[in-house]
């Protein structure tokens, strides 16, 4: 595998971040619209309380995973051609683990109060904690580990090369 200077190294995993974050960006901007719509739905204000708050929960932090997503395009074309290239990188990462959280909680509270309006609050509440777990446990957790898993024989596993990988 051919050397890459710094910058171009920059300029790969940016082009990485970039791709997962695309993946990411379309179900947001989907569940997004969805929950901007059910207000508007007959029946909507019949909701007692507790379903009102599950819903802003929802909303808010979809509004929120979509700022983070879509941040490292809109910072991408501020800083154009000003050499922050890795600063970007940086930034970037930082703003899809924010904009992953924020969907994780968007997705839990979403389904949350869809469930609690179908069924009841108990089944509710099992169901959004099982999502909540398994998001955190296969977007962070398990990463996590596998970050920090070491060889028998001491030594880092090989790396990915990816754009949260120091070496890359």
């Amino acid at each position: 595998m051919k050397e890459e200077s710094h910058g171009e190294r920059a300029d790969r995993n940016f082009v990485e971040l970039l791709q997962g974050a695309r993946v990411a960006v379309t179900g947001v901007q989907v569940l997004f619209a969805f929950l901007l719509t059910v207000p508007f739905s007959p029946g909507f204000t019949r909701i007692d309380r507790a379903d009102q708050w599950l819903y802003y929960a929802a909303l808010v932090s979809a509004a929120l995973a979509s700022i983070w997503y879509i941040a490292p395009t809109a910072q991408h074309r501020v800083l154009f051609r000003q050499g922050r290239k890795e600063t970007l990188v940086r930034r970037s990462n930082r703003s899809g683990l924010a904009g992953a959280l924020a969907l994780a909680v968007s997705m839990t509270t979403a389904t949350m109060f869809v469930i609690d309006h179908l069924f009841d609050a108990v089944l509710a509440g099992a169901t959004a904690g099982v999502l909540a777990l398994l998001a955190l446990w296969t977007w962070f957790g398990q990463p996590a580990l596998t970050r920090s898993d070491q060889s028998p024989g001491g030594a880092v596993e090989p790396s990915s090369g990816g754009a949260d990988d120091p070496r890359a």
